[in-house]
């Protein structure tokens, strides 16, 4: 797991709500829709194409956020469970039909 640096210089598409930080994270603010087997998460993007191969698992952990921006910012401590169990990525991205 980790937090993708924007490299200076360079400008890619980010949701709506991204606060503005030179790495790719969002806002809080979504309300995640959850099912006996499955967690849907609406993401405003005006095109979902650029995350369409994207893959995930759900992870719950500690986050610490450091002071400096780089150094690093945010570090992940304490995972306390994978909801795949092994790490495997099985979550895909996919458009509202």
């Amino acid at each position: 797991m980790k937090v993708k640096d924007i490299a200076p210089g360079t400008k890619p598409k980010m949701p709506k709500t991204w606060p503005g930080l030179p790495i790719f994270i969002d806002s809080p603010g979504y309300s995640p829709i959850l099912s006996k087997s499955s967690i849907e998460v609406r993401v405003p993007l005006d095109n979902i194409s650029i995350a369409s191969e994207g893959k995930f698992d759900g992870v719950t952990a500690g986050l610490r956020v450091n002071e400096s921006v780089h150094s690093p910012l945010l570090c992940i401590e304490n995972v306390f469970k994978v909801a795949s169990g092994d790490l495997s990525l099985p979550g895909k991205i996919s458009p509202l039909k």
